[in-house]
């Protein structure tokens, strides 16, 4: 069986956004001069950082669950949550990063994609016990 290669590349896209908040960092801390370890500083610096760090918390439920839904779930519909989570997370990032109240409608974006990815892990690992 040759499994498709979108799964591969919806997590290439997710890593690929993390990646951008690490960078979205580093050029914040030029512009503001903020340097490291530091990590407060004007409020579009902060902005940035925490971008970054929910990110990378949301990623670290989002990779296992994906994969897990993809390989023991349906992988279609998987990876088609897998892409709403990259396109919520952009969402969130640049909403995030131009005023705080405007972070929200990426954040649920992703994070409702994260959850159904969850529960059709947790469905699929249960039903193959079974």
């Amino acid at each position: 069986m040759t499994m498709s290669p979108l799964p591969g590349l919806i997590t290439l896209l997710a890593v690929i956004t993390f990646q951008a908040t690490a960078m979205q960092v580093g050029q914040a801390r030029l512009r503001h001069g903020v340097k490291p370890p530091q990590m407060t500083g004007p409020p579009a610096f902060e902005r940035a950082v925490r971008v970054q760090q929910n990110t990378l918390e949301q990623l670290v439920v989002f990779l296992p669950a994906f994969w897990l839904a993809v390989l023991l779930s349906n992988a279609g519909a998987a990876s088609l949550l897998g892409a709403l989570w990259v396109l919520g997370r952009v969402f969130y990032a640049v909403g995030y990063l131009r005023a705080p109240e405007r972070r929200a409608p990426g954040f649920a974006i992703s994070f409702l994609a994260s959850t159904v990815l969850l529960v059709m892990a947790l469905v699929g690992c249960v039903m193959r016990l079974l």
